[in-house]
């Protein structure tokens, strides 16, 4: 765990630096994201799994740490974040699957 603190505080620290050299900028990507990580339709434990399995999809390492901590930090038990990340599985083998058949299967024919 101590890996995945260190690489998220680095990250924060960065955003730091990028509020002092595009502080407008910074300030309007807080705010989107703030926007769609809060409670609506969706609670915002749920906005974090579907974040995690993004950040496995997309093999983004800091992203998956963050977005698990904070899946954890909004009432996230372990099993729930473990099947986000079979969800994620899921749809990554799809994803190969489908494009597979389309793209590959069907221009052997």
């Amino acid at each position: 765990m101590e890996m995945s603190n260190d690489k998220i505080s680095a990250y924060k620290n960065e955003i730091l630096n990028l509020k002092q050299s595009m502080p407008e900028m910074a300030e309007a990507y807080h705010q989107f994201t703030g926007v769609c990580f809060s409670d609506g339709e969706l609670d915002e434990r749920t906005k974090q799994l579907i974040a995690l399995g993004i950040g496995l999809f997309a093999n983004n390492e800091l992203c998956t740490f963050y977005h698990m901590e904070e899946a954890r930090a909004k009432g996230a038990s372990d099993a729930q974040i473990m099947e986000a990340v079979a969800v994620a599985s899921a749809a990554s083998a799809g994803h190969a699957l489908s494009q597979g058949l389309t793209r590959v299967q069907h221009n052997l024919h």
